[in-house]
């Protein structure tokens, strides 16, 4: 089954945020992730509160754990550690 990569981000420091998404972006396509929301607009109904929210599929979970303990992900996770508050979590979508 198919699963949900899903981030719930604030970013402190965009410039090296911004050597993380440039990173993570191939890392994940690597891993046959796709994604399917990146920063759209969004209400927030609960919860801690976000403004960058991304969503990624990914053929199972199995997958999306792969690509996040891959060696190329860890790379372009340097730079959002320190750079951003975040969340990150993989959902199995139930089809």
């Amino acid at each position: 089954m198919s699963a949900l990569w899903i981030a719930h981000v604030t970013v402190t420091d965009a410039e090296a945020y911004g050597k993380y998404a440039e990173l993570a972006g191939p890392a994940i396509a690597k891993h046959g992730g796709e994604f399917i929301a990146r920063a759209g607009r969004y209400v927030q109904l609960e919860g801690k509160e976000r403004p960058r929210n991304v969503v990624a599929r990914f053929p199972s979970v199995e997958a999306a754990v792969e690509c996040y303990n891959s060696p190329e992900y860890r790379q372009a996770l340097d730079h959002a550690r320190g750079a951003s508050e975040r969340e990150l979590l993989v959902v199995e979508i139930t089809e």
